[in-house]
């Protein structure tokens, strides 16, 4: 019975520090966190108010998006197969870059460059990514990345999703 009591003992010293050690060093971690996030993220005021404008009576309007200086250049149909199965699934698109007037030709010159650009980014695309709820924002930025590349941040001002068929 000796052997037992001895061996109790070197068990719980051990153990380590209990959770009530670790609690503290928890809550410093999500404050940390917190702050990291809450003074990083660039915002003073919430989202909501970023896109708001107080009109003279102080009450607060939304700005608008469609800016009266903006055209819509359409760009050709786009249709692409996805995954590396046999061609059974696809994707049919249609999209705009927003640009102002005076660069409409150069958006229209620079076509075949932007088709390029969005095919290189849809056929590497699985599934999988279509399926999930968040992914529409996320590819609409993406493609205005590539419009942003291939014509200069100057001239696009972003694209649109017109038409979007997933088979």
């Amino acid at each position: 019975m000796a052997t037992d009591n001895e061996a109790e003992p070197a068990e719980k010293a051990s153990g380590g520090p209990g959770l009530a050690a670790l609690a503290p060093l928890a809550v410093v971690c999500a404050a940390g966190a917190f702050g990291a996030v809450y003074f990083l993220s660039g915002n003073s005021g919430s989202a909501e108010a970023a896109a708001c404008v107080t009109a003279a009576d102080g009450s607060h309007v939304a700005a608008p998006l469609a800016m009266e200086e903006y055209v819509y250049v359409d760009i050709q149909e786009i249709l692409v197969t996805i995954g590396n199965e046999p061609a059974t699934r696809y994707v049919k698109i249609k999209t705009s870059v927003i640009s102002d007037s005076r660069n409409m030709a150069a958006v229209k010159k620079a076509e075949p460059m932007l088709v390029d650009a969005f095919v290189g980014y849809l056929r590497a695309l699985t599934l999988s990514d279509f399926e999930s709820a968040d992914f529409y924002p996320k590819m609409r930025e993406q493609l205005a990345v590539r419009a942003d590349v291939v014509l200069g941040t100057d001239v696009s001002h972003g694209v649109l999703v017109t038409e979007f068929l997933l088979r």
